[in-house]
């Protein structure tokens, strides 16, 4: 197949962008090739085309031998950390004495990448030279690279988009991972905002298909965007699925050390080609903050490049793509010693330590959790959705138990904490941890507030007078006191609200106050009397006033114990 796809190509005999083809090995395995230019001024089609890809070809001319873009190739190759792959010396018919010495030089060029082992190959495609041995040699390679996750979530780097008549727009990419299928919702992350789009039809390697499996070249058609709208280095992921971001925390993996490197640079990863500011720690970690959001996490490959050069300055693995703020001095220093100690596989108690609480669904975005069901570390404890560090978790139930206590010290008679106050003096960062926290501190929830367990027996200096209070209505159930008779004891409303929270009593309408027991004692009168009753014969059972009749009678209305049938009858409900 010929993989030039432009004029301009064909015409110079000049791989200029990105190519594609495809074919079937002898032993039936379907191989398709991203072909990427080889000169040095098209470094940045180069990256992105081998940015999403598992497995290299490194190809060089036997009458040429090494270029200086070969070591281009070999640097990005070392920095995206590619293992799988083999080595082709091409042209052998234009120099059959050099094929040997080449692959040699390759050898040791590539000596210090995943490439080291790749097996080598020598062809010609002239004469045919070697054709068969590659690919029985491309066939093993293939063999030996780890089998794909086909349900994992989805990020399909763009490298072309385009439009067909009658179908609308078309994108393009190496699918490494997941499973696409037809009728698929999925977000499209572009440099200026992201969009859901839908998959109307797939197809690969020329055909259609109803769902792809990776890894495999997919063409996309979509619906929801103009192919206008579409740019490479665009992003398909699955919905909510990813972080999405702008500052990340890396380590080099190859390159010269980072106190050397400018501050402006040029991000490759995936198709994406960003410009980027680059704050360095030390010689191996560094900040990068990117002109637009990604969907990186950890352990994504970067490939870092001189801006306006073809240079490949190194790379780096990301170590922490949702880094905490630096705001005080010193805190670059501490991040650096931090970093030092972070494996590129995550520490997930160190992380939920840095961060207190974390849920987990956030956890996962950033690509510290495997998939499926992920068992917390023995210092994590998980509530609702939330994994939060141990030391956190008992830090925030003494605050909130020496708060609440010494609001109960100053006021006996307070509600207690409220869940409000009680979130922003722990700085929760969600509301529903409170519950858990409470408890676990020993303390009692009631009525949106927080108080302490066996509190609300304790009304300190209005403890006499609810006891007199009780008294009194204990020998008379219904013969609640007056307003002055209240304020003698000075009982306020914050008082008997007080003894109202603490079961002590029951506060009706019109500052009618009884005991809790005053419904259910009233319900044996009423239900001695002819039905239905009037409000008058109901205050002569209960021996009482109107005043306190009426609010008593509506209290039991309320609660479905009596019913009102018309403005003077009511009945008790059996």
């Amino acid at each position: 197949m010929e993989p030039d796809r432009w004029e301009e190509e064909r015409r110079r005999g000049l791989t200029i962008d990105l190519g594609f083809a495809w074919t079937t090995l002898a032993s039936g395995r379907d191989v398709a090739f991203v072909d990427v230019p080889g000169h040095q001024r098209f470094l940045g089609n180069t990256l992105a085309g081998l940015g999403p890809a598992p497995v290299v070809c490194f190809v060089v001319a036997a009458d040429e031998g090494w270029q200086a873009q070969s070591s281009d190739h070999r640097d990005a190759i070392a920095a995206l950390g590619i293992r799988h792959g083999l080595i082709v010396i091409t042209r052998t018919d234009q120099a059959p004495e050099r094929g040997a010495e080449v692959l040699a030089q390759a050898r040791a060029e590539l000596a210090k990448t995943g490439l080291r082992d790749a097996p080598g190959v020598i062809v010609s495609a002239v004469d045919g030279t070697g054709l068969s041995e590659l690919s029985t040699t491309l066939d093993s390679v293939l063999a030996q690279v780890p089998a794909p996750e086909t349900t994992a979530r989805l990020r399909l780097w763009v490298d072309r988009c385009f439009t067909i008549t009658g179908a609308g727009t078309v994108v393009t990419g190496t699918l490494a991972a997941g499973t696409l299928a037809g009728g698929d919702k999925l977000q499209l992350l572009g440099a200026e905002r992201a969009r859901s789009v839908v998959i109307r039809g797939l197809q690969s390697r020329g055909d259609p298909y109803p769902t792809l499996a990776p890894v495999t070249r997919a063409a996309l058609n979509l619906r929801g965007v103009s192919h206008d709208e579409i740019h490479r280095g665009d992003v398909l992921v699955t919905p909510d699925a990813w972080p999405s971001t702008r500052m990340l925390d890396l380590r080099r993996t190859t390159g010269s050390p980072w106190i050397e490197a400018p501050a402006q640079l040029v991000v490759h990863v995936g198709t994406a080609a960003v410009p980027a500011r680059l704050r360095p720690f030390d010689d191996d970690h560094a900040r990068l903050t990117l002109d637009r959001r990604l969907p990186l996490v950890l352990g994504d490959r970067l490939i870092l490049r001189y801006p306006g050069s073809s240079r490949v300055l190194g790379g780096a693995q990301v170590l922490d793509a949702d880094p905490p703020v630096l705001r005080r001095r010193g805190d670059g220093a501490r991040r650096a010693a931090a970093l030092v100690g972070m494996d590129a596989f995550g520490d997930v108690e160190a992380e939920v330590a840095r961060r207190g609480a974390v849920q987990e669904s956030h956890l996962r975005r950033l690509g510290l959790l495997p998939g499926g069901d992920a068992t917390a570390p023995a210092g994590v404890r998980v509530l609702d959705g939330w994994w939060v560090h141990g030391a956190t978790y008992g830090a925030w139930q003494q605050r909130l138990r020496t708060v609440v206590h010494e609001l109960h010290a100053r006021d006996p008679l307070a509600d207690g904490l409220s869940r409000g106050a009680a979130r922003d003096l722990l700085a929760v960062p969600d509301e529903s941890l409170l519950g858990a926290v409470a408890r676990d501190a020993g303390l009692e929830q009631r009525g949106g507030h927080i108080r302490m367990a066996g509190a609300r027996d304790d009304l300190g200096r209005a403890e006499a007078a609810v006891r007199e209070l009780e008294a009194r209505l204990q020998a008379e159930p219904f013969h609640a006191p007056e307003a002055d008779e209240l304020s003698a004891l000075q009982l306020g409303a914050r008082e008997l609200a007080a003894a109202e929270r603490a079961g002590r009593v029951l506060r009706l309408r019109d500052g009618v106050v009884l005991l809790p027991t005053a419904p259910a004692l009233a319900m044996r009168a009423l239900a001695g009397l002819e039905q239905p009753f009037t409000t008058s014969q109901a205050r002569q059972a209960l021996g009482t006033t109107r005043r306190v009749a009426i609010p008593l009678l509506e209290h039991l209305d309320a609660r479905g114990r009596t019913r009102r049938l018309d403005a003077g009858h009511r009945e008790v409900v059996r």
